[in-house]
């Protein structure tokens, strides 16, 4: 139960609290800064879990159980941390940017809630290489996000995220309607 890849998924876990403190306050670069190495690092550990389990054989039920979890609490909390980000000049999630977060929120919650009925039905869905494409760009939205916290002098750095997370959005919304319509096949 507590093997190497799901003592990695379990960090990404305990470090979300950490994450939100150093974003709490928006005019601290340093804590910026030291969240964007924390967010990477828990990016590096969200790529071995999987990894390390396939390569030792070591994918266990407890590992599948909560690598999703530890993915969608850790893109909620930073998504909340950057929507609340407002300290005069630095806003990193606002207007209209808002509506590409909501829907990366929203998708998160609905295929969660998908994934959970259907395993109740002993379906499984599994995650397509366009849904791997949509974590990547997303991961890649918001590190660059956080980071302009750190560097707010360097402006194309929020440029980079807001670009990366409108294709993050696009790409979330196409795939969670091929899961929504691969789930709709098990439903009465």
């Amino acid at each position: 139960m507590l093997t190497l890849p799901n003592l990695l998924t379990l960090s990404r876990i305990v470090a979300v609290p950490l994450l939100v403190a150093l974003l709490w306050w928006p005019r601290w670069e340093a804590g910026f800064g030291i969240a964007f190495a924390l967010y990477c690092l828990m990016g590096l550990t969200d790529y071995f879990d999987g990894y390390v389990a396939r390569a030792r054989g070591t994918v266990s039920k407890l590992g599948q159980f909560l690598d999703p979890i530890a993915d969608k609490i850790m893109i909620a909390a930073v998504i909340l941390m950057l929507v609340g980000t407002r300290h005069d000049d630095l806003a990193l999630i606002t207007g209209v940017n808002l509506i590409a977060a909501l829907i990366i929120l929203l998708r998160e919650i609905a295929v969660s809630g998908l994934r959970e009925f259907l395993a109740g039905l002993q379906v499984s869905l599994p995650v397509s290489k366009l849904a791997k494409w949509k974590t990547t760009l997303q991961l890649v939205a918001f590190g660059a996000l956080i980071l302009a916290g750190a560097l707010p002098a360097i402006w194309w750095v929020k440029s980079v995220g807001l670009v990366c997370l409108w294709g993050a959005a696009v790409l979330t919304l196409i795939t969670g309607w091929d899961y929504l319509r691969a789930g709709l096949r098990h439903m009465d």
